[in-house]
């Protein structure tokens, strides 16, 4: 798989132009590339269509399309932190595994809690069941760390070249929109969401070859992701690059034991370092796990990685005296399951049980 270092000047700029804002407009690439050769980059539609397609299939890119929001979708998600005794590791791994509610999981390093996966489920009541029936399984305690603020979860990998701040937004061109205000979604809405959760076709007409795939209006398809875009329910829509073939091989959770009443100002802060791609509040547990705040932050290398986490430290500090007992990095030493979360049961159980709006009645851009 080709690094960061593989990569043209044009194929960088693409990368770093496109991880977000990308036109939901009948022929994209045609806008994309015009605003491409507004900075400098000349480049046509078609083009741009094939760099994309190629980045795509050498690895370089995940996919290219809307990230979608689940959290917004329906059902809910919570990160689950326990403890794999050495001479028990595979078997304990395997019982929670096995659960088809944990989408990830991974080892980290820490001398207690050593296994952190995700439960995602379309009836939140069923996270305290799931982790019930772990406990029972395994012997072990489970620790819930639900999400209880989220100042930032952007993960965006910027390469050396032209466009470096990933600066191009085409997210303005497209119909104009209305947030609906539901937060339930239409049978339309859920097949939609069901189709585009895997990326967009990479074609030179992709809204309109989703419209074909869910027999739906292709102005419907545009008008209806521009919306939920205005509405979360889609973070970005661009290209979802592998920050692994990009070079980003390291990456570090660090932990924080922030006090309780600088919180609001240091999420903000800390959101806003570049190289920091999620940031929330998640609760503390008592005599096990001290700390409130977490940062996920990535680096091509390990000083890179240890100079960024310095960085946050840095920026703590402007707001209370951090101990070194006050703060932690968990860098993951090996990926236990990683199989998704689950979006068609989570958005079904979010949709309404009428027909609610057609497709047909879309209007043209």
């Amino acid at each position: 798989m080709d690094t960061d270092a593989g990569l043209s000047e044009r194929d960088r700029a693409i990368v770093n132009a496109f991880q977000g804002g990308f036109p939901v407009v009948e022929e994209p690439f045609e806008s994309g590339a015009a605003a491409l050769r507004e900075r400098g980059i000349e480049i046509d539609a078609d083009e741009l269509l094939a760099r994309v397609q190629d980045l795509d299939e050498e690895g370089v890119l995940t996919r290219f399309g809307a990230l979608i929001n689940a959290q917004e979708i329906g059902g809910a998600a919570t990160l689950v932190a326990m403890h794999a005794p050495e001479e028990r590791f595979d078997e304990v791994v395997d019982a929670v595994n096995d659960h088809r509610e944990v989408a990830h999981n991974y080892e980290r390093e820490h001398p207690h809690l050593n296994v952190w996966f995700v439960v995602s489920v379309a009836d939140p009541e069923r996270v305290d069941e799931v982790l019930a029936e772990i406990e029972d399984e395994t012997g072990q305690e489970t620790y819930n760390l639900p999400k209880q603020q989220e100042f930032r979860v952007e993960a965006k990998f910027y390469v050396d070249g032209p466009i470096p701040d990933g600066d191009i937004d085409c997210s303005d061109l497209g119909p104009d929109v209305t947030p609906s205000g539901r937060g339930t979604l239409t049978p339309d809405e859920r097949d939609l969401v069901l189709e585009i959760q895997d990326g967009l076709p990479i074609t030179a007409t992709p809204y309109a070859d989703v419209a074909a795939a869910i027999d739906a209006d292709p102005a419907w398809v545009r008008e209806t992701i521009k919306r939920f875009d205005a509405e979360g329910k889609v973070r970005r829509v661009g290209v979802i690059p592998n920050h692994y073939a990009l070079g980003y091989t390291e990456n570090g959770m660090t932990v924080w034991d922030v006090p309780d009443e600088v919180v609001e100002e240091v999420g903000p802060e800390i959101a806003s370092l570049p190289f920091v791609t999620h940031c929330y509040e998640r609760p503390r547990h008592d005599g096990v796990w001290p700390y409130n705040f977490f940062a996920m932050t990535h680096g091509r290398s390990e000083e890179e990685s240890a100079e960024r986490v310095e960085q946050v430290r840095e920026r703590m500090s402007e707001f209370w005296d951090v101990g070194e007992d006050d703060w932690d990095t968990l860098f993951s030493t090996q990926i236990l399951k990683k199989t998704g979360i689950r979006m068609a049961e989570r958005a079904s159980a979010n949709t309404e049980a009428t027909d609610g709006e057609t497709p047909s009645t879309g209007s043209a851009e």
